[in-house]
């Protein structure tokens, strides 16, 4: 087990150097001056100079590196331009939105995935089955802030249950925060369950083929037993894979969804620090979603280790 986990954490800690060095590449060395982006076209040397000088720009990209990764590591991110506020201050208000927001989604999408797929593999070529694959190929081809749109005219503009747009607040009540973050998570859940109950029935029903189902069936065991005990559990390496892959992308990729509906989260944080030249808000940004993305991936291997001990006696 602990060869497994440095084997792991090894390629963890290396990804994570990687990618900030391609996101510093990106953001500071690439030809362009940072300091004339944050300013604008219409601002004068002076004032560019100073702001170089104020965010450490005129020093060598090295040392600008260096202090980058040390400040990561301290929790000093630096001096947003445009807020003129800690960076990791409003990262930290951001991710109260955010992270609820992705959580609430792989929930729903679990849920409907997990119970969507086991039921069409049980029910394999019948009319449930095409039916339910049917209605996922059409959520995997719905866009999700087309479909955001969808729920808006329906829960807020026709039936007046849910507001448009907003976020009061976790201290203004759990239950009014929780009800503002439902609409967007549905609508980032749907696509998310359609691509997951198509993978969920794929892996059952080759799970089910296997002789272990058979044989537990044979000795007098319940077909739902023997499907949600046995062929689940063993199906699930594939489906924790790409739940895995979908959490990450929930946090990374919820600036459209924010944005329809006016959540003060992560996305909206990095679309208008782009639009006011903040790079230092997003590059900050960016390696903190990198950095989910990396640890969504470790928690999965340690996953894999946990529901089938093969993988885990592999890597010894």
């Amino acid at each position: 087990m602990s060869v497994f986990l440095l084997k792991r954490l090894a390629t963890f800690i290396a990804t994570l150097a990687v990618a900030s060095l391609a996101i510093f590449l990106v953001l500071e060395v690439l030809p362009g001056d940072a300091a004339q982006m944050m300013m604008g076209p219409d601002a004068s040397p002076e004032a560019v100079r100073a702001l170089a000088v104020k965010f450490g720009l005129d020093r060598p990209p090295v040392e600008r590196y260096f202090t980058w990764v040390r400040g990561m590591l301290t929790g000093q991110l630096g001096l947003s331009h445009a807020y003129s506020s800690p960076v990791a201050e409003l990262i930290g208000e951001r991710l109260l939105v955010t992270v609820p927001l992705a959580l609430m989604a792989m929930t729903l999408s679990a849920v409907l995935a997990l119970s969507v797929g086991v039921f069409a593999a049980s029910h394999h070529n019948r009319i449930g089955d095409v039916g339910l694959m049917g209605l996922s190929q059409l959520g995997i081809a719905i866009p999700n802030f087309w479909f955001a749109i969808l729920l808006i005219l329906l829960f807020s503009v026709t039936l007046h249950w849910f507001s448009a747009g907003g976020f009061p607040g976790w201290g203004e009540g759990v239950w009014p925060a929780f009800k503002s973050l439902l609409l967007p998570a549905l609508s980032l859940a749907v696509v998310q369950a359609a691509i997951l109950s198509r993978i969920t029935r794929s892996a059952v029903l080759e799970v089910l083929r296997e002789d272990f189902v058979r044989t537990a069936r044979a000795k007098g065991l319940t077909r739902r037993a023997a499907l949600w005990g046995h062929a689940l559990r063993n199906a699930m390496i594939p489906v924790l894979t790409i739940m895995g892959l979908q959490f990450a992308e929930l946090l990374a990729g919820t600036i459209v969804v924010e944005n329809v509906f006016y959540l003060p989260g992560l996305g909206r944080l990095i679309f208008q620090s782009i639009s006011n030249r903040d790079l230092i808000v997003v590059r900050n940004c960016v390696m903190f979603l990198a950095g989910m993305v990396v640890v969504v991936n470790f928690v999965v291997d340690l996953l894999y280790a946990a529901i089938d001990p093969r993988i885990k006696a592999a890597d010894i």
